[in-house]
């Protein structure tokens, strides 16, 4: 963001935004996300969220609190013990969203420095960001062809499949983890059959699923794996940004493929 001309200010008091107890404890939730969006609207700022679970429960929690006053009062006199009010004014924004409307896909591609030459990519684009429509209310409709293009930025090639508009399974593991890999499994072997040399997640929980649960494939079933990158790393090493400052090192399965075709 620094790169593109974009100050971003930390809240070190934001908490979780309640994603893992929306079907369990559906006050909790609501209150974990509209404290959130007080704090921040104590400073006068929008949010900016680089995951899709966040982006779609903040998202719910602001439209839910302007619907329903019984429940915002409800919710204020909590966050009043705090000095906080919901108020509704500040916006959420998902990354993806800040890159397109207020840099500009044409501002982005002005600063690329490297690009990735004969590297087939798959975009994951993650639940959140393209439903419910009528919540997320961005790129009309969804956030595909932003996606797309911020991808296509870096000279890889997209490879189009099946499964990408898909769950990656990580809202349930941990729940039935069967099923959350067997869904993590489809999406890889159907990405791999496309040809892809990696995945791009527009989702920082969706990457952190690709990540740990091929992983855990990769022992038990012997399944062959796909590396993933998040679309900011994918797009600050084109950026020119060192790999260090953005991370790579921390992903669990290895990006050695894409590295070698930066250039």
């Amino acid at each position: 963001m620094n790169r593109l001309g974009i100050e971003l200010r930390d809240i070190k008091e934001f908490n979780c935004c309640g994603f893992p107890l929306k079907n369990s404890d559906f006050k909790g939730y609501v209150l974990s996300s509209a404290r959130n969006i007080a704090l921040a609207d104590k400073q006068g700022l929008n949010i900016v969220t680089l995951c899709n679970c966040c982006y779609g429960s903040l998202r719910h929690v602001d439209r839910q609190l302007k619907k329903d006053p019984v429940l915002k009062d409800d919710i204020n006199e909590i966050l009043k013990k705090e000095g906080l009010e919901f108020t509704g004014r500040a916006e959420i924004n998902h990354v993806l969203e800040v890159l397109n409307r207020d840099v500009g896909i044409e501002a982005i591609g002005a600063k690329i420095t490297r690009q990735l030459k004969d590297l087939k990519i798959a975009v994951h684009y993650g639940c959140h960001i393209l439903r419910p429509r009528e919540l997320v209310q961005f790129n009309s409709p969804g956030s595909s062809s932003v996606f797309d293009e911020l991808v296509g930025l870096t000279g890889a090639e997209l490879v189009s499949w099946d499964q990408q508009e898909e769950c990656c399974g990580s809202s349930i593991y941990g729940i039935n983890d069967d099923l959350s890999m067997d869904l993590t499994r489809k999406k890889t072997e159907t990405a791999r059959k496309a040809h892809a040399d990696i995945l791009c997640t527009a989702c920082c929980y969706c990457q952190t699923q690709f990540d740990r649960v091929q992983k855990r494939l990769g022992r038990q079933r012997n399944m062959d794996t796909l590396p993933s990158i998040i679309i900011t790393q994918l797009l600050g090493l084109c950026l020119g940004i060192d790999q260090q400052i953005l991370g790579i090192q921390d992903n669990e399965l290895s990006l050695d493929k894409l590295m070698d075709k930066l250039s």
